[in-house]
C-alpha cells in the first residue's frame, strides 16, 4: 500500500483534478475550490495557502485558507487571521480520514503560524468527532450557530418562510422594487458603497477590499464561483447579496446589505435574502446556507432576522487556533483601542 503524499506547492497541483474532486466529495464546499483561490489571489491584502494530499496519482484531501491582513507595514502581522472556509475536504472514500486530516493540519499551522496571529475553521459539516485530532495541533472547537434552508421545492420553501416576511417580499415588489444580476460594474460598486458603510458604522469588522468584489463579480460573469443579486429601486441600488455557489448543492450567503431605513416599503436586506434563497429554487440547488447567526444563549438580531426564513438550526461550530498568544493580547487590546477611535 502506497504513502500518503503531502504536496504544498501549488504549482503542482493540477486545478481540474481540484475542482472535480471537491465537486464530488458530500463535504465538498466552493470556498475549498479553485476558483475560490483565484479569487483570494486577485484580493489585495489575502494570501491564499493550499495543501494537498495524495495516495499515489490520487487526490485524497485538499485544504484551502486565506490569510487576511487589515494593514500594511508595522501592522500587518498584528492584523494578520487566517481563515478556513467549510474545509478541509477530504475523499469520501478515503481509508485512514484522521492520517489525511493529520497532515492537511500540520501543513496549514507550518505554513500560517508566522504570518498571522489566529487561526480559524468555519465549519459547513459537523467534525466534532475529529475534535482529538484538531486538539493535537493546538486547536479548539467553539460553538458557532447557523441556518440552512432547503430549498429544493419552492412551495415548501416559500410557506416555511414567515407570514411577515411573505407579506414584506410581496410588499416589496408591488412597490416597484426588482431584484436584478448587475450589468455594469458601476451597480457593483453601489452595493460595496452600501456594505462599505454598514461595516465601518454598524457591524465594526473587517471588509474585503474593493478588489475582491470586483473580481468576484468579473468571475461570476464567466459562470465561476456564484451570482450577485441587487435590489434596484428608481435606477438606484438599494441593497444586494454577494452569493458563492457549489453547483447543485449550496447557495451561501456571504455578504448582504440593504438600504432599510432610507427604504421602509422596499425592504431591501429581506428581498436580497429571498433573492438568493429564489435564486437556489429556480437552479435546482439543494439549499441555502446563512454562513452564521451568533454563539448559543447570546441576543443576536441578525438571528432573528434569519430565522424567520425557514431554515434548520444546525451548531457545527468553529476550531481556533492561537499562534502566538502574547501577541494576540496585545493585537485584542490594540484594535479595541483603534475602533474607539473610529467612533470619536
Amino acid at each position: 500500500m502506497e504513502e500518503y503524499r503531502l504536496e504544498k506547492d501549488v504549482k503542482r497541483i493540477d486545478f481540474d483534478r481540484w475542482k472535480e474532486f471537491n465537486e464530488h466529495q458530500p463535504e465538498g464546499s466552493i470556498y475549498q475550490s479553485p476558483e475560490m483561490y483565484e479569487l483570494f489571489l486577485k484580493t489585495k491584502k489575502f494570501k491564499p495557502d493550499v495543501a494537498a494530499v495524495y495516495r499515489g496519482n490520487q487526490l485524497e484531501g485538499i485544504l484551502l485558507a486565506v490569510t487576511i491582513c487589515e494593514y500594511e507595514g508595522i501592522l500587518k502581522y498584528l492584523s494578520s487571521r487566517t481563515v478556513i472556509y467549510g474545509g478541509p475536504v477530504i475523499g469520501n472514500g478515503v481509508e485512514d480520514k484522521t492520517a489525511v486530516l493529520r497532515l492537511l493540519l500540520e501543513a496549514l499551522v507550518q505554513q500560517v503560524k508566522h504570518q498571522s496571529v489566529f487561526i480559524q475553521f468555519r465549519n459547513f459539516v459537523d467534525w466534532k468527532a475529529y475534535l482529538p485530532v484538531f486538539e493535537e495541533y493546538g486547536f479548539k472547537w467553539m460553538n458557532r450557530l447557523n441556518f440552512v434552508v432547503d430549498t429544493r421545492d419552492k412551495e415548501k420553501t416559500w410557506k416555511r418562510i414567515s407570514n411577515s416576511k411573505r407579506r414584506q417580499i410581496k410588499a416589496a415588489l408591488k412597490s416597484g422594487a426588482e431584484i436584478i444580476e448587475p450589468e455594469q460594474l458601476s451597480e457593483v460598486r453601489e452595493f460595496f458603497e452600501i456594505l462599505y458603510d454598514l461595516y465601518k458604522h454598524r457591524v465594526k469588522k473587517p471588509l474585503p477590499d474593493w478588489s475582491f468584489f470586483e473580481n468576484f463579480y468579473r468571475m461570476s460573469k464567466e459562470g465561476k464561483l456564484g451570482v450577485i443579486k441587487l435590489i434596484k429601486y428608481k435606477n438606484k441600488i438599494i441593497g444586494g447579496i454577494l452569493s458563492p455557489v457549489l453547483t447543485d448543492r449550496t447557495v451561501f450567503e456571504w455578504y448582504i446589505c440593504g438600504l432599510d431605513t432610507e427604504y421602509k416599503k422596499q425592504y431591501p436586506s429581506v428581498l436580497a435574502t429571498w433573492a438568493a434563497m429564489e435564486y437556489a429554487i429556480e437552479n435546482n440547488i439543494a439549499t441555502f446556507d446563512f454562513m452564521g447567526v451568533g454563539v448559543p444563549d447570546r441576543d443576536y438580531g441578525v438571528r432573528d432576522f434569519k430565522a424567520k426564513f425557514g431554515g434548520e438550526l444546525t451548531n457545527y461550530g468553529r476550531f481556533g487556533r492561537i499562534n502566538n498568544k502574547f501577541i494576540y493580547l496585545i493585537t485584542e487590546i490594540g484594535f479595541n483601542f483603534l475602533a474607539l477611535l473610529k467612533k470619536i
